[in-house]
């Protein structure tokens, strides 16, 4: 009941936040499997979610 009054930033922040972690595993596991371009690719795309955190978060 008291979901309703959170606020759609909030939510944002912390779907944003999950798949930058996300994001973040898939490149450490490309990284141990020796595949450096899969690594690199998932890397840039956390540092973009990253990015769009920062600029979400009060």
């Amino acid at each position: 009941m008291f979901g309703l009054f959170k606020s759609s930033a909030s939510r944002q922040v912390k779907k944003l936040q999950k798949e930058y972690e996300s994001k973040l595993g898939e490149a450490m596991q490309a990284q141990r499997n020796g595949d450096i371009r899969s690594y690199s690719m998932l890397s840039e795309e956390a540092d973009r979610l990253y990015k769009q955190l920062i600029e979400i978060k009060p």
